[in-house]
């Protein structure tokens, strides 16, 4: 339990985080030690939830709509203060047993009677009461007169003078709301109804006090207020005349006078505004004549109220004003003294008219009436009546919040402090809204949203697929019933066909079905499988594209093309132009380069291709595949990481406190894919419905006739043919230039043919000049050695000569080959006979240079060495 002052709390670790268990009365009472921090909210709405919304309003103490950790916290301490230590609320009961109110307390015993009291005006004998009770209860209790709050509506059964008392009182300092919903006065707005009449009163007499120039100076003082402006307008335009006696028209608005008459029907608001009558220089206001006929009685009725303050009874002079506004002020300011009526706070409805205007109303003798003790006590003794009832609504209204509290609480907590109910898939999660249904998907994890422009800007960071939908429901007629916006998360399969304008149907919690209709999509990537296959999907969309713009473009210009020929129809027909070879040759030549490119390219693929081994294609085939979807998997695996339910709720009013993250296997549960299960067993195996299978032997031709021509453009290329196809083609298109072509050609082996001969001469003349070595070598090493044996220097020398043999049969090889070569360059190389003469002059000097040589290695050697060369000096000859 608890080590010291540290109490011991059981998480469990969920979704990345650690999700706290609150699961008995005690964890409830130490929560207030649990760290801010560490809860997973700080707030949430009060509206928008799938919670009960009784609880939701109870919980909202200061009703600013809004869920804190403050009144989570003061709910949980009430909680706990009424029941016993061995209530169950982790289970979540939908009613309330009895024997859980701990009854050792006031508080507790209060609230178990009014539940025995319930119980039993139901003729029920259950040990456990339900929140729907409570609220019977409740609305029978609002029905009675007296049903024990302690707030009394005008009744008829009151007697007539309380029941005009608390009518009063509700328009002096407004009403508390009765548990039936209506207005009425309670003690402690009766005594305030009391005071506000005593201050009047007081008020009154201190009016009545003052001085009274005037029998009715009230009346006199009204009406006083009312003309003023116009009576100073009219001794200031007498003034301005005065002034500037050529003004007068425009000082009697003769203009707009004349303006009013000339229509059918005057304008009485033209009329109000003229003076109150003629405006001569320095001239009285008449009282009695010659007024404007708006303001005519009033100012006959002001001129008679004031006539002991007049000098002229008929006439109002400039003086005889000044004498009158005097007069009055003393009593405007008594007026003015009047205290404002106070509207209490613990009244629920304000007074429906001005309160002052009423205590007017009400008058002296009003007032006098209503003061009158006896009216007081007998509404304090109803009062005491109604709050002496057995099931009183005050402790009926505690009961409901004390079972709406034992049978919910635990449910927000368990979303509040922890988002245990989340990460446990359990179907009450508080922000779940329902289920959407759409693409053979349903989307589980869906939250109400008022305004999608706002509500996406923020749910976008949460890295998931988001799906707004615009829902109602429609009656027999077809008319809209009801209206609502949600917010679904997709996090299985692809998003392919999902457009916007999509239909697909919503289930709220309570199994009423919508029509959804999708109108924003916020994309991101939604699986590993999507992600791979998604570049080949743009590619393929890029290419379709491509080709229906290109179709339609051919299909735009041979449109136009068939309407300028059936322009030309009328048209004179032009000679035609002849056909020019020499233009067509630079077109034919420009497709063979564009076919031996084609060509070349597909060669090389091919035999990069068939240079492979066998084990290697898978590998090749693997690494195109990675190197394409590579990229796409390693950014959704990045977002797949990043990917959490925070932002969405930060977007609907909630102060989310942790992340909220959603890994694969969390997202695989929110959405599930269409599939057919295991317990279906199909009637019939063939679909009578199904496509015919064609034979495809025009397509498997082209296969073959395709793999055929990669085949032998990559042993075209291979065999190094493929370039004198290309020259060949070239010929045939542009003959002079193939000769050029040609002509460079054989000089440059002309070229490269005279260095390798050179090349072969300065050979022959060094193996020449080492024969030469060799042989006096093998002269000075027989005389030395002329007392050996004979037979040792005879074999000697007969392993010399046959070397030397063969290095001239080797250089006679050499030469025949050359001479062939030249042969037949030399039959090619028509157009260069002089050239190839000078080369065969040089062949011919350097054969009778070789010739001479080997003559001389013949006398050296002697006879014997002359029988084995003159067989390569006949071929040389020939």
């Amino acid at each position: 339990m608890a080590d010291g002052n540290k109490f011991i709390w059981h998480c469990q670790r969920m979704g990345g985080t650690d999700q706290v268990i609150l699961s008995t009365i005690d964890e409830l009472r130490h929560l207030h030690e649990l760290d801010p921090k560490l809860w997973g909210a700080l707030s949430c709405p009060a509206q928008g939830l799938e919670f009960d919304k009784r609880t939701l309003s109870l919980l909202d103490t200061d009703k600013d709509n809004r869920i804190r950790v403050p009144e989570i916290l003061n709910a949980v301490d009430w909680l706990c203060a009424r029941v016993n230590d061995t209530a169950n609320i982790h289970e979540e009961p939908s009613e309330m047993p009895l024997e859980a109110i701990d009854d050792t307390k006031d508080e507790g015993k209060r609230l178990k009677t009014t539940a025995q009291t319930i119980l039993s005006h139901l003729g029920s004998l259950a040990k456990t009461i339900s929140p729907e009770q409570v609220q019977t209860a409740a609305q029978t209790a609002a029905t009675k007169s007296f049903n024990g709050d302690g707030i009394l509506p005008p009744l008829d059964e009151m007697d007539e003078d309380v029941k005009e008392f608390v009518q009063a009182g509700l328009a002096v300092v407004g009403g508390a709301q009765d548990a039936g919903g209506a207005a009425g006065l309670n003690k402690e707005l009766a005594a305030a109804f009391v005071k506000e009449l005593e201050v009047w009163q007081g008020w009154r007499n201190e009016l009545a006090k003052a001085q009274h120039p005037v029998p009715n100076t009230e009346h006199a003082w009204a009406l006083y207020n009312e003309v003023k402006p116009r009576i100073d307008d009219y001794f200031l335009r007498c003034d301005l005349s005065a002034f500037a006696p050529k003004a007068n028209a425009p000082l009697n608005a003769e203009e707009r006078m004349a303006e009013a008459a000339d229509k059918t029907e005057i304008d009485i608001s033209v009329l109000s505004s003229l003076p109150l009558a003629r405006v001569e220089a320095s001239a009285d206001l008449p009282l009695k004549t010659g007024l404007n006929p708006v303001w005519s009685a009033k100012i006959q009725e002001f001129g008679t109220l004031i006539a002991p303050l007049l000098s002229r009874k008929d006439t109002l002079s400039k003086a005889d004003w000044h004498k009158v506004e005097e007069a009055l002020a003393s009593y405007g300011d008594a007026l003015n003294k009047r205290p404002p009526v106070t509207v209490y706070e613990a009244g629920a409805f304000a007074p429906a008219t001005n309160a002052a205007e009423t205590l007017d109303t009400l008058g002296d003798t009003g007032v006098k009436k209503l003061l009158n003790p006896e009216i007081l006590q007998k509404f304090n003794a109803l009062c005491d009546k109604d709050l002496a009832n057995a099931a009183a609504s005050g402790d009926i209204a505690e009961l409901e919040k004390l079972v709406l509290y034992y049978c919910n609480i635990h449910r927000l907590l368990m979303n509040f402090v922890s988002f245990y109910d989340f990460y446990t898939l359990r179907p009450n999660v508080t922000f779940r809204a329902g289920t959407l249904f759409i693409d053979g998907r349903s989307c589980q994890l869906c939250v109400p949203v008022d305004d999608i422009g706002k509500h996406s800007t923020m749910a976008g960071m949460s890295q998931l697929c988001l799906l707004y939908c615009e829902c109602s429901r429609h009656a027999d007629d077809g008319t809209i019933t009801g209206t609502r916006t949600i917010m679904a998360v997709l996090t299985a399969g692809s998003d392919d066909v999902l457009i916007e304008g999509r239909n697909g149907v919503f289930v709220d919690n309570t199994g009423t079905d919508w029509d959804a209709k999708l109108v924003k999509i916020v994309h991101n990537p939604i699986s590993f499988h999507q992600a791979i296959w998604s570049p080949y999907k743009r590619i393929s969309a890029m290419v379709g594209e491509t080709v229906a713009k290109f179709a339609a473009n051919k299909s735009a210009e041979g449109l136009a093309a068939a309407q300028k020929g059936i322009a030309s129809i009328a048209q004179p027909k032009a000679a035609p132009v002849p056909f020019d070879i020499s233009k067509g040759v630079g077109i034919f030549a420009a497709v063979g380069i564009a076919l031996g490119a084609i060509g070349t390219a597909i060669g090389s693929i091919a035999q990069a291709l068939f240079s492979l081994a066998w084990w290697q294609f898978p590998l090749l085939i693997g690494g195109i595949f990675l190197i394409i979807s590579g990229p796409s998997v390693f950014l959704a695996w990045l977002k797949f990481r990043r990917r959490t339910f925070g932002p969405v709720l930060e977007a609907s009013g909630w102060a989310v406190n942790t992340q909220l993250p959603i890994n694969l296997k969390l997202g695989s549960a929110l959405t599930s894919v269409a599939k057919v299960p295991d317990n279906i067993k199909r009637q019939s195996i063939i679909d009578p419905f199904r496509d015919e299978k064609k034979p495809h032997t025009g397509l498997w031709i082209s296969l073959a006739i395709l793999i055929a021509a990669i085949i032998f453009g990559g042993w075209l290329y291979g065999s190094g043919k493929l370039d004198r196809v290309i020259a060949t083609i070239s010929k045939t298109i542009n003959p002079d230039a193939a000769n050029k072509d040609k002509h460079k050609k054989d000089k440059d082996h002309v070229k490269k043919e005279e260095t390798k001969s050179t090349k072969d001469k300065g050979k022959t003349q060094e193996e020449k000049k080492a024969a030469k070595e060799e042989t006096n070598k093998s002269d000075k090493s027989a005389e030395k050695s002329e007392s050996k044996d004979s037979a040792k220097a005879t074999d000697t020398d007969k392993a010399k000569d046959a070397k030397a043999e063969k290095a001239e049969s080797k250089e006679a090889s050499k030469t025949d080959k050359a001479e062939k070569a030249d042969a037949a360059k030399a039959k090619d190389a028509k157009a260069e006979k002089s050239e190839s003469k000078e080369a065969g002059k040089k062949e011919k000097t350097e054969k009778a240079d070789a010739a001479k040589a080997k003559e001389e290695n013949k006398s050296t050697h002697g006879d014997a060495k002359e029988k084995t060369s003159s067989k390569p000096n006949e071929a040389q000859a020939k």
